[in-house]
């Protein structure tokens, strides 16, 4: 094995330690039980995980297949020794579960991985392994309330980051303009991951809680989806003024959350933008208050946000996002770099996002820093332009004159920013 004493000691302890934490949780559990009444407790775990360790340092002393075999016998010894037990229990008390059982295989497995040379992974994955069997109620109720639209969307958004992801090449390709296609996909990932996260947000807090919040949350996903919702709303009768108000907020958080993209792709082209973006939605912020002060009510109309993650959405943004950036890029090398900016104020048109995660990755290589921050607050304007836009052609008047004002004022804190740094 070529381990010192002291060493082997140490992992021994480690392997020991395990046993314990895991046995904790279970012990605890079955705590109110009467004597004689468990399987497994905390010193059955502690000896099952030292049990693990002790035949993984024996089998160290052999080669690599006697290893295994030493670890496979004794794994083989603990069902036999465990399973009648297990089997009385669960008949005794109307149970078929198998988590208990399933625990002591997993604490035998990381006891001899500590001492095959790993403590901190196996030590980091008994801590996981405890939290996931301390959180059964909650996980349970987790998936008592979760729609089969959402299980889909995580485990698109799963498939997409761990099987796709690494198929995807990581070099610019020629006949794509120079895109780097694993960038491309990264950055619809990215978007996935924050557009999901916005829809668990107002799901959980749900609608209810105010026309703020919920345009707070609807930003996340969608600021434009909001300003079109609530210019519906409004149109049929609703308060104008909270609804208003709600899309501003929707506004303002787009905004920050546009600087987060952006700092998350090229940082030196965040800075630049900083002042500008943080005062745009200071000033939507300033003016979703002063709305709320003069009449904002809850919203109960007990509405669902629409699940914003499906795969055809995706494979459009990742598309969207590619075309943006070979555009871009085909522009800067042959018409010059200001024409970036045209590209990315018909672009703002109809979304943000594709600028903000396309064009910063060409700074400083085929665009400036200061060019790349340009054509960002170019699209955040014109798409706070086309949104009031949308408000003065759905919403009624009440709707759309303070809308249209907070966006103004956005426009002008933003644009003031932004020529100062």
């Amino acid at each position: 094995m070529g381990t010192d004493p002291e060493t082997l000691i140490r992992r021994l302890a480690v392997a020991l330690a395990i046993g314990l934490l895991v046995g904790a949780e279970r012990h605890w559990r079955e705590r109110d039980e009467a004597a004689g009444s468990r399987t497994m407790g905390v010193r059955t775990f502690g000896l099952i995980g030292l049990f693990g360790g002790v035949m993984a340092a024996l089998g160290a002393e052999l080669d690599g297949i006697g290893t295994a075999l030493m670890v496979a016998g004794g794994l083989g010894a603990l069902v036999a020794t465990v399973l009648p037990f297990a089997l009385r229990e669960a008949a005794a008390a109307g149970s078929v579960g198998a988590t208990t059982p399933v625990a002591a295989l997993a604490t035998y497995a990381l006891g001899a991985l500590a001492v095959l040379g790993a403590p901190q992974a196996a030590g980091a994955a008994a801590v996981a392994m405890t939290a996931v069997l301390a959180a059964r109620e909650s996980l349970h109720e987790l998936m008592a309330r979760i729609t089969w639209a959402e299980l889909r969307s995580a485990i698109v958004l799963l498939s997409m980051t761990l099987l796709v992801l690494p198929l995807v090449p990581d070099a610019p390709v020629a006949w794509l303009a120079g895109v780097n296609p694993h960038e491309v996909w990264m950055l619809a990932i990215l978007l996935a991951g924050v557009s999901f996260a916005g829809y668990l947000a107002e799901r959980l807090a749900g609608a209810g809680k105010g026309l703020l919040l919920a345009g707070a949350a609807g930003g996340l996903v969608s600021s434009t989806a909001v300003t079109l919702g609530n210019a519906g709303a409004a149109a049929q009768g609703g308060s104008a003024v909270p609804l208003a108000a709600g899309a501003l907020v929707a506004g303002a958080v787009a905004c920050l959350r546009t600087l987060v993209l952006v700092f998350i792709v090229s940082p030196d082209t965040a800075w630049r933008l900083a002042a500008a973006l943080l005062a745009a939605a200071a000033a939507m912020g300033i003016a979703a208050t002063l709305l709320a002060r003069r009449g904002m009510t809850a919203l109960e109309d007990g509405r669902r946000p629409d699940n914003p993650f499906e795969l055809k959405s995706v494979l459009r943004m990742a598309l969207l996002l590619g075309g943006v950036g070979a555009v871009a890029k085909l522009a800067a090398t042959h018409f010059g770099q200001a024409a970036v900016v045209a590209v990315a104020a018909l672009t703002g048109l109809a979304d943000v996002d594709a600028i903000a995660l396309s064009v910063p990755l060409l700074a400083p290589a085929t665009v400036t820093t200061s060019l790349a921050a340009t054509a960002v607050a170019v699209a955040v304007a014109s798409n706070i332009v086309a949104k009031a836009g949308y408000a003065a052609a759905l919403g009624r008047r009440a709707y759309a004159v303070p809308y249209c004002a907070g966006s103004a004022a956005a426009l002008a804190a933003g644009g003031v920013a932004l020529f100062l740094v």
